[in-house]
């Protein structure tokens, strides 16, 4: 009896294991490559097919699958490699913790002699856009331990980009002391581009106390980026600990490396803190360096995902931007010129001569065309403050900018340039139209500048009182030039008070004395009682309805208009004396050339007309780079004006004056 229960205890234990030794001496883990290929093509949607499967059962599940492809797209082009091949792909699974509800612990993963195609076509199909949706966040948490990447090897193939090139790929090291190093190799942007990324230890992508380690060293042309720091979570893109650095000849030329546009410029180098949440925002904060003769400060805040508009998931910046010191040709490519100086640092011999070019030109405004394609890349938000513009023949003092674009709308809210204790204030608005041009409409407010100031910048005349006005300008336009040169709309500006020095007026008059007294050094002032301009903008040509200067020795009287379109000047001053005054000769001056090259005729003598021929070039040349402005008034029915505007309806070839309105009815 009891050897038939020692039997039968016999056969409870040994059939199972007699099972189990037969199954595995005949079991295939291959079997289950159908239904893994099928999971995982499903998921990636994309084919997805397995040479071998083995599984090793420990104290941990280890899974190795060999000659792993993930396939192109059904309908990508025959005889391209596939998208991902793996010769040999190892995943380490510690079942318990996951059973137990503390997530999915992976203590190793390592991958052999993976290879990489990831590539687009010329009509902007990708192998590489995976079908694999947005997951939420419910699902188990995944920690990392050991990642071991052997001779892989990335192809990157982008012709829309430009780009191609070669990354290789490998982990060295064990534990605490691995790395993984990449070196990518080749174009990017139709730039040479080389790279090496470091980065630290993997055994715990996801541990905050140990944050991951990075350092990158890439040139792509003649630009220059450097990261290196720390992330504390590197696959979420969380936590960043690093500083970023850019130098290069042309902030341009980041446009592929930010994903949004930017004019040119002249050389840069600048350097801050870079901060991630996700990539959901990229920050780039406390940045400091230089631009062109410039120094530049200051926070820019991306978010890749921004508002969705017309389908597109459009990105969106943020730019806080300030410099103390302000060169403004470092901002021309910002309207379409040729930016910086030819002796602005570190400019490449191309900068200095497309800038040696630009001087030489006999055009002032910038006619490169506006890309309005380029607009809707991202919508952008900027606001910007130059504390103080360099420049000895610039009247300007200081700019603050706020300035919005939004659907590929520009809004310049305002554009404000001290002057003195003046203001110039402008509100801008660039909507793109059905083809490649841009409507503008523009306003404009004079501030009580300081007159003072203005005479300044042009070393010859000096003067004190303030004028101030309103206007507008409506135009159509694929540039700058082109913008202006279509302009329509009206100035009218006033200054009532002050005084200018005399070789001012004494010089259209031909008054002898007193300008030899002036190129002599010995300057003399003269009151002014009222100064009023009404001028009317049509079709780029800004006719002087009426201008008209009242000092304490004459009235002068302009007359005639400039052309912004063709930039020509064709004006005549009359200066009528209100005594006698031995020298005098009442006559006309007309000022004639172009913005670049003014000029007076006739002449009195030689040193005196090139004294005043280099005062109006040095004042014609910022007020033309201003196109925009529109000046008005409402000091226009000043009283001490009032005698003014009666005069000079009344003068002998004065044009008649409209009746002044106040600022409020002024046409915009």
């Amino acid at each position: 009896m009891a050897q038939s229960r020692t039997l039968r205890r016999l056969a409870f234990i040994g059939i199972p294991i007699a099972v189990f030794i037969v199954l595995a001496a005949i079991w295939n883990w291959d079997w289950f490559i159908p239904l893994v290929q099928s999971k995982a093509s499903a998921a990636l949607g994309r084919p997805v097919t397995i040479g071998h499967l083995h599984v090793r059962l420990r104290r941990h599940i280890e899974v190795v699958a060999d000659d792993v492809v993930v396939a192109n797209p059904p309908d990508w082009p025959s005889g391209d490699p596939p998208f991902v091949s793996i010769g040999s792909l190892t995943i380490r699974a510690e079942v318990l913790p996951y059973l137990e509800g503390r997530g999915l612990i992976l203590p190793l993963i390592g991958i052999d002699k993976p290879r990489v195609y990831a590539a687009e076509t010329r009509d902007g199909a990708a192998n590489f856009r995976l079908a694999t949706g947005r997951g939420g966040s419910g699902g188990p948490t995944l920690k990392i331990g050991d990642l071991r990447i052997d001779d892989g090897d990335a192809r990157v193939l982008l012709p829309k980009l430009k780009t191609d090139f070669d990354a290789r790929v490998a982990t060295h090291g064990q534990g605490e002391d691995a790395k993984i190093v990449v070196d990518a190799k080749g174009t990017y942007a139709a730039q040479p581009i080389t790279a090496r990324l470091v980065g630290g230890a993997l055994l715990s992508l996801r541990d905050q106390q140990h944050p991951w380690p990075i350092d990158l060293e890439l040139a792509n042309g003649p630009t220059k980026v450097a990261l290196n720091g720390t992330l504390e979570d590197p696959l979420a893109f969380e936590g960043a600990n690093v500083r970023l650095r850019f130098s290069g000849p042309d902030m341009g030329l980041l446009e592929p490396l930010v994903g949004f546009p930017i004019p040119k410029t002249p050389a840069y180098q600048i350097a801050g803190k870079l901060n991630l949440e996700g990539l959901q925002n990229i920050r780039f904060d406390d940045f400091q360096g230089r631009l062109g003769n410039s120094d530049i400060a200051g926070s820019i805040l991306e978010r890749p995902s921004g508002t969705e508009v017309n389908g597109k998931d459009r990105p969106e910046v943020t730019l806080n931007l300030r410099s103390n010191r302000l060169d403004l040709t470092d901002l021309n490519g910002f309207i379409g010129g040729t930016p910086g100086r030819a002796t602005t640092a570190n400019a490449t011999p191309q900068q200095r001569e497309a800038a040696a070019k630009a001087r030489a030109s006999d055009k002032l405004l910038p006619d490169t065309p506006i890309s309005v394609p380029r607009l809707n890349w991202a919508d952008i938000h900027l606001k910007y403050h130059g504390a103080h513009i360099e420049g000895r023949d610039m009247p300007l003092d200081d700019v603050t900018v706020a300035l919005d674009v939004v659907n590929g709308r520009i809004a310049v809210h305002p554009v404000t340039f001290g002057i003195g204790k003046g203001r110039l204030v402008s509100n801008i608005d660039l909507t793109p139209t059905s083809g490649k041009t841009l409507h503008a409409r523009a306003d404009l407010r004079m501030q009580n500048l300081d007159v003072s100031r203005m005479m300044a910048a042009t070393h010859t005349f000096q003067g004190a009182g303030s004028v101030s006005g309103v206007g507008a300008i409506d135009s159509t336009g694929d540039s700058l030039a082109s913008l202006v040169g279509n302009g329509n709309g009206q100035i009218k500006m006033a200054m009532a008070g002050g005084n200018l020095s005399a070789v001012l007026v004494d010089l259209t008059g031909l008054h002898f004395g007193k300008a030899l007294l002036s190129a002599l050094g010995v300057p003399e002032q003269t009151p002014v009682q009222c100064f009023v301009g009404d001028l009317g903008l049509k079709r780029g040509v800004l006719d002087f309805n009426a201008m008209t200067l009242d000092t304490g020795e004459a009235i002068t009287n302009v007359d005639g208009d400039i052309d912004l379109g063709k930039e020509t000047i064709d004006l005549a001053l009359k200066t009528d004396s209100k005594h006698f005054t031995v020298g005098s000769l009442p006559t006309r001056i007309n000022i004639g050339g172009t913005f670049k090259d003014p000029s007076i005729r006739p002449g009195a003598e030689v040193a005196a007309r090139a004294g005043a021929a280099a005062g109006l070039a040095a004042l014609f040349a910022p007020l033309a780079i201003l196109p925009t402005i529109q000046f008005g008034t409402s000091d226009a029915d000043d009283a001490r004006c009032g005698e003014l505007l009666r005069q000079a309806r009344a003068s002998a070839g004065g044009k008649a004056l409209p009746t002044p309105r106040p600022a409020a009815s002024a046409e915009r």
